[in-house]
């Protein structure tokens, strides 16, 4: 079979089964659409799988699932439950080796009183923002900058640096101020979440489950080569499945591999010189370092997500197996620690800023030292923690009329995290829809 012989078409073809690719196929199917998912790895969920390891289930990058979200809805629209336990709390703050929980009430007040007198400011900056009784501030000023304006406290700044490496793999001074407040002003800023028992790939392969009962087609280990163009407008893919290239047609193309990887697909003279020079000049990767391991003794009691103040690349740590003790063979904690470099946006040394994220988990617990390292994922470059950060996005649309992409490099403006991937599918979803003539997405 040559490249040019077309196989099949399809209404559309998604290519990623990311958190974005998988909403937006669940959307298009669960309008009836004919949908072809195709994805170049052995696995669904991107970066936000898992593998196992040893008897461990270890994820590869995201773990904390929201409740209450388009996220659940998106699962609601198939019927698919979200198979999820919510930590009770959901997030604690370790200050000066205490551990302060903001569910009990006291929001920022509480995090932040025993550290700076401008506790409270800093706390209705929110509400001024949300309430339209203070703008944002303009797009140059970090967070970090913003941040001087009401302290100089040295743990406060360190708390705010693992706020915006938590969310969005950035360090204080690399975050817009802009994003930051439009994300805790608008979006909320302690979440109910959860964790899947097998994983999350569980509950891709739930998901993925879902669509195919809609009659989704899914291939996996079938990378995409080549979108074909014509007309301005996109006509379909090459892709390779069982080592054999196919030619698949489709009226809409929607993409999940980042804008960066969706142009090399098209090339460069289909989407235009002004498109391509401006996601070269807009599109900010971010990193992380991921970091999964074991011990016998638990290390602290606290079943949800722990963020530090005291450290220096460490933001935050999970215990999985605290409500999810079918990820670890008897006997066994595991945890999961994420390391956000200096600069997460640019160049670093991987060896170097690992083992200051280790230090710190060293300093924190002591009985880290004796902890069962199950690996550790370097999370940049074509394989990044976000595509692209915050206040750094693309749009979803592209210079051809019926190709969107979706995940973490075109997201909401201060959107962040597996949710805000979840969104940029539904929309994309929508967009399609109305360009297939069959009105909006369930």
């Amino acid at each position: 079979m040559t490249p040019a012989q077309q196989t099949a078409h399809y209404d559309a073809i998604v290519i990623g089964a990311g958190a974005g690719g998988m909403s937006a196929a669940a959307h298009l199917v669960a309008a009836g659409r004919k949908v072809l998912l195709v994805e170049s790895q052995d696995r669904l969920g991107g970066r936000a799988s898992s593998e196992e390891i040893d008897g461990f289930i270890v994820n590869r990058g995201a773990i904390a699932i929201e409740r209450g979200s388009s996220f659940e809805q998106t699962f609601d629209l198939l019927g698919v439950p979200l198979d999820v336990r919510e930590p009770q709390p959901a997030t604690v703050f370790r200050i000066d080796g205490k551990i302060i929980d903001p569910s009990k009430g006291g929001g920022w007040s509480l995090i932040l009183g025993g550290l700076t007198k401008a506790a409270a400011k800093i706390g209705a900056s929110f509400g001024d923002v949300r309430k339209g009784n203070a703008e944002l501030p303009e797009e140059t000023l970090s967070t970090e900058d913003w941040l001087k304006k009401f302290t100089k406290n040295e743990t406060v700044h360190r708390l705010f640096r693992n706020f915006c490496a938590a969310i969005w793999a950035a360090n204080a001074n690399e975050l817009p101020a802009r994003a930051f407040l439009t994300y805790f002003a608008f979006k909320g800023a302690f979440k109910r979440f959860g964790f899947c028992p097998r994983g999350t790939i569980g509950l891709w392969n739930d998901l993925g489950a879902g669509i195919r009962a809609k009659g989704g087609e899914i291939w996996l280990d079938a990378p995409v080569r080549k979108i074909h163009v014509a007309d301005g407008r996109a006509t379909g893919v090459d892709v390779v499945r069982d080592g054999v290239t196919q030619r698949v047609g489709a009226r809409v193309v929607i993409s999940n591999v980042g804008p960066s990887a969706t142009i090399r697909l098209v090339g460069e003279q289909a989407m235009g010189e002004a498109y391509v020079a401006k996601a070269r000049r807009v599109l900010r990767p971010a990193a992380n370092i991921v970091v999964n391991f074991a011990t016998r003794q638990r290390l602290i009691d606290q079943p949800g997500l722990i963020t530090f103040a005291n450290t220096e690349r460490l933001c935050n740590l999970g215990e999985l197996s605290a409500m999810c003790p079918e990820m670890a063979p008897p006997g066994w904690h595991l945890y999961v620690a994420y390391v956000v470099p200096k600069p997460a946006l640019g160049d670093f040394d991987e060896k170097a800023e690992t083992e200051l994220g280790l230090q710190d988990l060293r300093n924190e617990f002591p009985g880290f030292a004796g902890a069962r390292i199950l690996s550790i994922r370097v999370m940049r470059d074509e394989w990044p923690a976000q595509r692209s950060c915050a206040g750094y996005d693309m749009p979803q649309e592209t210079p051809l009329a019926n190709l969107w992409n979706v995940g973490d490099a075109v997201k909401d403006y201060g959107g962040g995290g597996t949710q805000a991937c979840v969104d940029t599918g539904e929309a994309a979803a929508r967009m399609a829809l109305g360009v297939l003539g069959v009105g909006q997405a369930a």
